[in-house]
């Protein structure tokens, strides 16, 4: 069920903060994140020998289509965006299959590649609904943990991260002195100071670092002011080779494994930007998926590497206390300016390793926990605890070439397995996928949405449980459960187009002890979980439309609604009496 309400919450995703307070949450934001989008393509580009005009043109397109994805991600024009502040910018988990496709086809391939594989977010988000068993929280939470245990190993490289002849103890006072005002801003801050935790905290640390000499001055003086390669366009190839085909399959894997993480970022973000936490809404994720896919189809489009949600969205969101869509659009405008300022992306990049590293090291520790609470608020069972553990570890060990890196070294299976994250969420999916395909066989009822239904759901509950064979108790309650649920569903059916004739499905299976009905449906109304939520925290008060709530609440043990777009997913799960002691 939904939380208590989270009182470090500054301003919801709707408000809008004084422009002060706008403008230096998204510029301090922004510097954070422009470093990785553009060294990304950068290491990329090197590691596959491309000449300097490509990576200037890919710096550019990669800082403009990102720029452009986050501001859409926070608008949200019709079912495209999250409405909320996720931060795109370039997928690292593409970098292995990007530097083989640019090695074997050159800049032209690889977009095409890219624009291929785009069109797997796509469906993944027109489909979302049907693969809710597979892309469960625990899926998603795990994979959170998993992004974080693959980014610290680099976190803790870049803190490291210094010239060979600076002193010994360069580092370690940069990174010292940053990791202690952004924790102590963090921790013991006044709200005010909170906001500004991330950039006073970088300032601190490069203040520290100076003296030895770790902020490159000359890195910035050689950058031009202005200036755009647009010759450089790679362009599409539109007749596709063996190579192509290929590697296709390697670029739809990691696109379906960046797509699952961000189903992860989107649900987190939900939890992080209101007071009052709510039921995760699907259309939300399924608004960012479609976001995301936009963000590669564009970087295939200019032929630059593909986006993905940043999951530093989550912990800044957190740390600031701010979750209001416009900060996503300064955050994406700044991005899009810099593209056209070479010279204010260098100040960024040259912001020292040990500094970037210490606050990023707050940053991924709370989005950590993040995962976990993800996974907890489902309910972990001896089930759920066995996907986590399993998939966590065996992503940990590929990401440091701990299992059998010998076998998997070149080819396909390195692209698949090199990469934790990857690696653990494909474990991830298979075990969930095998639970469901194992789990108890589901009985169905197909009826339309009215009063009328009521005798048919009884009869049809009714025979579940004495297959089940329930107790005379048990089974009322089930039934109870049943139709207090279908009450609430026509009522929130009353008043809408008259002659619109909506049907219901319900699934009903066995879970040990437990019953788990799904109502399957259309809704115009908010989510029933969340009512329910609001109800236990007020007084009985004689409400007829509140009626069937309370009733369910009391015969049901858990009450789950997730909304997509053209679909309400209602589930609800009654136990069983005790059976008594011998």
């Amino acid at each position: 069920m939904v939380s208590a309400e989270n009182d470090n919450v500054r301003y919801e995703p709707e408000e809008k903060p004084p422009l002060p307070v706008t403008l230096g949450s998204g510029l301090q934001a922004a510097i954070v994140i422009i470093a990785p989008v553009v060294l990304t393509v950068v290491i990329v580009a090197r590691i596959a020998d491309q000449p300097d005009s490509y990576i200037t043109w890919g710096v550019f397109a990669a800082l403009v289509v990102s720029g452009l994805t986050t501001i859409l991600q926070a608008v949200r024009v019709g079912r495209v965006g999250a409405g909320h502040v996720l931060i795109m910018g370039t997928s690292g988990a593409f970098i292995a299959v990007c530097v083989a496709a640019l090695v074997e086809g050159g800049p032209t391939m690889m977009a095409s590649l890219i624009i291929v594989s785009s069109l797997f977010q796509f469906a993944l988000a027109s489909r979302l609904s049907l693969l809710r068993r597979i892309f469960t929280p625990v899926v998603s939470g795990t994979v959170i943990l998993l992004i974080a245990a693959t980014v610290m190993p680099i976190v803790f490289d870049t803190m490291m991260a210094v010239p060979e002849d600076t002193a010994t103890e360069a580092a370690p006072i940069a990174a010292a002195v940053t990791l202690v005002v952004v924790g102590a801003l963090v921790l013991r801050g006044p709200p005010a100071w909170r906001l500004w935790a991330p950039l006073i905290g970088i300032a601190a640390g490069c203040a520290a670092g100076a003296p030895f000499g770790l902020y490159d001055v000359g890195q910035v003086a050689d950058a031009a002011w202005v200036g755009v390669s647009v010759g450089a366009f790679p362009g599409i190839d539109v007749t596709p080779g063996i190579d192509f085909w290929a590697l296709l399959p390697a670029f739809v894997v990691v696109t379906i494994v960046g797509a699952v993480e961000t189903i992860g970022d989107s649900i987190a973000i939900q939890g992080v930007s209101r007071r009052r936490p709510r039921a995760t809404d699907f259309r939300v994720v399924q608004g960012a998926l479609n976001a995301d896919g936009v963000g590669n189809f564009l970087s295939g489009i200019l032929g630059t590497l593909p986006n993905t949600t940043y999951s530093s969205s989550v912990p800044i969101a957190e740390v600031t206390g701010i979750g209001a869509r416009r900060v996503g659009v300064v955050i994406g405008v700044t991005f899009i300016v810099v593209a056209f300022f070479p010279k204010v992306a260098a100040l960024v990049i040259a912001i020292p390793g040990p500094v970037a590293g210490a606050y990023l090291t707050v940053l991924i520790a709370l989005l950590f926990v993040q995962g976990m609470q993800l996974i907890v608020r489902d309910g972990l069972d001896h089930r759920k605890a066995a996907v986590v553990g399993v998939s966590f570890w065996v992503g940990t060990g590929f990401q440091n070439q701990w299992i059998f890196p010998d076998l998997i070294e070149g080819g396909f299976l390195e692209v698949l397995l090199g990469n934790g994250m990857t690696a653990g969420t494909i474990v991830a999916v298979i075990m969930v996928a095998f639970l469901e395909l194992t789990s108890s066989r589901r009985s169905q009822l197909n009826v339309a949405l009215d009063s009328k239904a009521h005798a048919a759901l009884e009869q049809f509950l009714r025979t579940f449980a004495a297959r089940a064979r329930w107790d005379d108790a048990s089974t009322e309650r089930l039934t109870s459960a049943g139709e207090e649920t279908l009450a609430i569903l026509v009522q929130e059916t009353e008043g809408g187009d008259e002659g619109t004739s909506r049907r219901l499905a319900v699934r009903a299976r066995m879970d040990g002890r437990k019953a788990e009905m799904e109502f399957v449906t259309v809704l115009e109304g908010e989510n029933m979980e969340d009512r329910l939520s609001y109800l236990r925290e007020l007084p009985a008060v004689p409400d007829e439309h509140e009626v069937s709530f309370r009733l369910l609440w009391h015969y049901a043990s858990d009450v789950g609604h997730q909304k997509y777009h053209g679909l309400d997913i209602v589930t609800v799960t009654v136990e069983a009496r005790p059976e008594p002691t011998r």
